[in-house]
């Protein structure tokens, strides 16, 4: 099992508007740039991401997005569960039909391990995670690279 573009992408994008939430409303195309990805594809993940009201549009100028409830209470696999990333290490999709309609001998441990990364994701919130003091350095070298919320600081 590997985790898709989908959920990597959607993680990463929700995890930069976490980090730039005091600055004001992200937009697609500084994510896009940012984090190389596809401004296309990140407007197709942020449509599921609205419709699961994880995050909300800022219409007009100085306009993007921001989250719609605190970083706090968004986990890694509401992100991950959004987008319709399926996380499941079984051969048979959780169905146990994975031996000629019946369990396999190793069901059990592959739908154990998903349970258990559901969990350890479930546990994981935007908020932890951007708090990690060598993420806030990351992002300050990103933003000066590509000359991000350069305005809007000044401003404040």
């Amino acid at each position: 099992m590997k985790l898709s573009t989908k959920g990597r992408y959607a993680v990463t994008a929700m995890m930069d508007i976490a980090l730039h939430e005091n600055v004001g409303p992200v937009t697609l195309a500084d994510i896009s740039q940012c984090q190389g990805i596809s401004l296309s594809y990140l407007e197709q993940l942020f449509s599921k991401l609205r419709s699961s009201k994880l995050v909300k549009g800022v219409r007009g100028p100085g306009g993007g997005y921001r989250l719609a409830k605190p970083a706090d209470q968004i986990s890694v696999s509401d992100i991950i569960d959004a987008v319709d990333e399926k996380l499941d290490f079984t051969k048979c999709k959780g169905a146990g039909d994975c031996n000629q309609g019946e369990r396999c001998i190793t069901h059990q441990l592959w739908s154990g391990l998903t349970q258990d990364l559901h969990r350890f994701l479930s546990g994981i919130t935007l908020d932890q995670y951007a708090n990690r003091p060598h993420i806030s350095e990351l992002v300050k070298k990103q933003d000066v690279q590509y000359g991000r919320f350069l305005n809007r600081r000044t401003a404040a």
